[in-house]
Protein backbone atom coordinates (compact mmCIF):
# COMPACT_ATOMS: atom_id res chain seq x y z
CA UNK A 1 0.00 0.00 0.00
CA UNK A 2 1.42 3.39 -1.03
CA UNK A 3 0.69 5.99 1.62
CA UNK A 4 0.77 9.74 1.22
CA UNK A 5 3.53 11.24 3.36
CA UNK A 6 2.26 12.93 6.52
CA UNK A 7 3.75 14.73 9.48
CA UNK A 8 7.44 15.52 9.82
CA UNK A 9 10.51 13.70 11.14
CA UNK A 10 9.78 15.44 14.48
CA UNK A 11 6.15 14.35 14.92
CA UNK A 12 5.18 11.30 16.96
CA UNK A 13 2.13 9.12 16.40
CA UNK A 14 0.94 6.86 19.20
CA UNK A 15 -1.99 4.55 18.52
CA UNK A 16 -3.60 2.74 21.47
CA UNK A 17 -6.03 -0.05 20.64
CA UNK A 18 -7.96 -2.53 22.73
CA UNK A 19 -11.40 -3.72 23.64
CA UNK A 20 -14.03 -1.62 25.38
CA UNK A 21 -13.05 -1.23 29.03
CA UNK A 22 -9.38 -2.04 28.47
CA UNK A 23 -8.14 1.40 29.60
CA UNK A 24 -7.40 3.01 26.21
CA UNK A 25 -9.07 6.35 26.92
CA UNK A 26 -7.56 6.75 30.38
CA UNK A 27 -4.08 5.96 29.12
CA UNK A 28 -4.43 8.18 26.03
CA UNK A 29 -5.74 11.14 28.01
CA UNK A 30 -2.96 10.78 30.59
CA UNK A 31 -0.27 10.54 27.88
CA UNK A 32 -1.56 13.75 26.36
CA UNK A 33 -1.88 15.50 29.71
CA UNK A 34 1.65 14.56 30.72
CA UNK A 35 3.03 15.75 27.40
CA UNK A 36 1.32 19.12 27.53
CA UNK A 37 0.46 21.38 24.59
CA UNK A 38 1.34 20.28 21.09
CA UNK A 39 -0.21 16.82 21.37
CA UNK A 40 -3.58 16.10 19.76
CA UNK A 41 -5.92 13.45 21.16
CA UNK A 42 -7.99 11.65 18.51
CA UNK A 43 -10.70 9.44 19.99
CA UNK A 44 -12.42 6.91 17.74
CA UNK A 45 -15.59 7.00 19.85
CA UNK A 46 -15.89 10.78 19.59
CA UNK A 47 -15.47 10.87 15.82
CA UNK A 48 -17.58 7.77 15.11
CA UNK A 49 -20.28 7.90 17.79
CA UNK A 50 -20.63 11.64 18.45
CA UNK A 51 -19.58 13.43 15.27
CA UNK A 52 -20.86 10.92 12.68
CA UNK A 53 -23.34 9.03 14.89
CA UNK A 54 -22.33 5.95 12.93
CA UNK A 55 -22.31 2.29 13.96
CA UNK A 56 -18.94 0.55 13.64
CA UNK A 57 -19.65 -1.43 10.51
CA UNK A 58 -17.81 -2.48 7.36
CA UNK A 59 -17.75 0.30 4.79
CA UNK A 60 -18.40 3.04 7.35
CA UNK A 61 -17.02 6.57 7.04
CA UNK A 62 -15.31 6.58 10.47
CA UNK A 63 -11.97 5.02 9.44
CA UNK A 64 -11.46 7.64 6.71
CA UNK A 65 -12.42 10.51 9.05
CA UNK A 66 -10.09 9.20 11.76
CA UNK A 67 -7.24 8.88 9.26
CA UNK A 68 -7.82 12.40 7.92
CA UNK A 69 -7.98 13.87 11.43
CA UNK A 70 -4.72 12.21 12.45
CA UNK A 71 -3.01 13.35 9.24
CA UNK A 72 -4.29 16.91 9.69
CA UNK A 73 -2.84 17.12 13.20
CA UNK A 74 0.50 15.55 12.17
CA UNK A 75 0.75 17.83 9.13
CA UNK A 76 0.29 20.84 11.44
CA UNK A 77 3.16 19.78 13.68
CA UNK A 78 1.20 18.10 16.47
CA UNK A 79 2.12 14.80 18.03
CA UNK A 80 -0.96 12.56 17.99
CA UNK A 81 -2.36 10.05 20.45
CA UNK A 82 -5.03 8.03 18.64
CA UNK A 83 -7.18 5.68 20.68
CA UNK A 84 -10.04 3.32 20.02
CA UNK A 85 -11.14 -0.26 19.66
CA UNK A 86 -10.35 -0.09 15.93
CA UNK A 87 -10.85 -3.78 15.15
CA UNK A 88 -8.17 -5.08 12.80
CA UNK A 89 -10.76 -6.31 10.29
CA UNK A 90 -12.09 -2.77 9.64
CA UNK A 91 -9.19 -0.49 10.52
CA UNK A 92 -6.02 -2.28 9.39
CA UNK A 93 -5.93 -0.49 6.03
CA UNK A 94 -6.23 2.99 7.58
CA UNK A 95 -3.73 2.19 10.33
CA UNK A 96 -1.26 0.73 7.82
CA UNK A 97 -1.57 3.86 5.69
CA UNK A 98 -0.83 6.07 8.71
CA UNK A 99 2.12 3.91 9.74
CA UNK A 100 3.61 3.75 6.23
CA UNK A 101 3.04 7.44 5.49
CA UNK A 102 4.19 9.01 8.74
CA UNK A 103 7.58 10.71 8.40
CA UNK A 104 8.19 10.66 12.16
CA UNK A 105 8.10 7.96 14.84
CA UNK A 106 5.02 5.76 15.19
CA UNK A 107 4.07 3.37 17.95
CA UNK A 108 1.10 1.03 17.77
CA UNK A 109 0.07 -0.40 21.12
CA UNK A 110 -2.53 -3.04 21.95
CA UNK A 111 -4.00 -3.47 25.44
CA UNK A 112 -4.53 -7.22 25.74
CA UNK A 113 -7.29 -7.45 28.36
CA UNK A 114 -9.58 -10.44 28.88
CA UNK A 115 -13.36 -10.20 28.51
CA UNK A 116 -13.83 -10.92 32.22
CA UNK A 117 -11.52 -8.04 33.16
CA UNK A 118 -13.10 -5.57 30.69
CA UNK A 119 -16.52 -6.41 32.15
CA UNK A 120 -15.22 -5.91 35.69
CA UNK A 121 -13.67 -2.55 34.77
CA UNK A 122 -16.82 -1.43 32.98
CA UNK A 123 -18.70 -1.45 36.29
CA UNK A 124 -16.46 1.42 37.50
CA UNK A 125 -16.82 3.59 34.36
CA UNK A 126 -19.09 6.61 33.81
CA UNK A 127 -20.53 4.79 30.75
CA UNK A 128 -21.81 1.89 32.88
CA UNK A 129 -25.44 2.79 32.09
CA UNK A 130 -24.84 3.45 28.37
CA UNK A 131 -24.25 -0.18 27.36
CA UNK A 132 -24.49 -3.59 28.92
CA UNK A 133 -22.17 -6.54 29.48
CA UNK A 134 -24.03 -8.23 26.63
CA UNK A 135 -23.14 -5.36 24.28
CA UNK A 136 -19.51 -5.50 25.36
CA UNK A 137 -19.39 -9.27 24.88
CA UNK A 138 -20.66 -8.81 21.32
CA UNK A 139 -17.97 -6.22 20.54
CA UNK A 140 -15.15 -8.17 22.18
CA UNK A 141 -12.35 -9.52 19.98
CA UNK A 142 -9.74 -11.59 21.78
CA UNK A 143 -6.09 -10.68 21.12
CA UNK A 144 -6.94 -8.46 18.10
CA UNK A 145 -3.33 -7.45 17.49
CA UNK A 146 -2.08 -6.09 14.18
CA UNK A 147 0.80 -8.58 14.23
CA UNK A 148 3.46 -6.00 13.38
CA UNK A 149 6.91 -6.87 14.79
CA UNK A 150 7.20 -3.52 16.58
CA UNK A 151 3.66 -3.51 18.01
CA UNK A 152 3.70 -3.02 21.79
CA UNK A 153 1.30 -5.45 23.48
CA UNK A 154 0.57 -4.71 27.14
CA UNK A 155 -1.05 -7.36 29.36
CA UNK A 156 -4.05 -6.62 31.58
CA UNK A 157 -1.80 -6.60 34.64
CA UNK A 158 -0.23 -3.33 33.44
CA UNK A 159 -1.39 -0.43 35.61
CA UNK A 160 -2.26 3.02 34.27
CA UNK A 161 0.94 4.74 35.40
CA UNK A 162 3.10 1.83 34.21
CA UNK A 163 1.34 1.81 30.81
CA UNK A 164 1.74 5.56 30.34
CA UNK A 165 5.45 5.37 31.15
CA UNK A 166 6.04 2.33 28.90
CA UNK A 167 4.20 3.83 25.93
CA UNK A 168 5.82 7.26 26.30
CA UNK A 169 9.28 5.67 26.50
CA UNK A 170 8.70 3.33 23.53
CA UNK A 171 7.31 6.18 21.40
CA UNK A 172 9.83 8.79 22.52
CA UNK A 173 6.96 11.08 23.55
CA UNK A 174 8.32 13.59 26.08
CA UNK A 175 6.38 13.72 29.35
CA UNK A 176 6.49 17.01 31.24
CA UNK A 177 3.80 16.27 33.86
CA UNK A 178 4.50 14.69 37.24
CA UNK A 179 3.43 11.20 38.33
CA UNK A 180 1.95 12.43 41.60
CA UNK A 181 -0.40 14.73 39.64
CA UNK A 182 -2.14 11.56 38.47
CA UNK A 183 -2.60 10.39 42.04
CA UNK A 184 -3.98 13.76 43.15
CA UNK A 185 -6.04 14.17 39.94
CA UNK A 186 -4.70 17.70 39.44
CA UNK A 187 -5.71 19.12 36.04
CA UNK A 188 -3.03 20.75 33.95
CA UNK A 189 -3.53 24.37 32.81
Amino acid sequence: MVAEPTGSPDTILVCIRGNSGSGKSSIARELRRRHGRGCALVEQDYLRRILLRERDKPGGAAPALIGQTVRFALDHGYHVVLEGIMHTSRYRSMLTSLRNGHRGRSLFCYLDVSLAETLRRHLTRPQVSEFTAEHMSGWYAAHDVLGWPDELVLPETTGLNEAVKAIAAAAGLPQTGRDDDLLRNVPSP
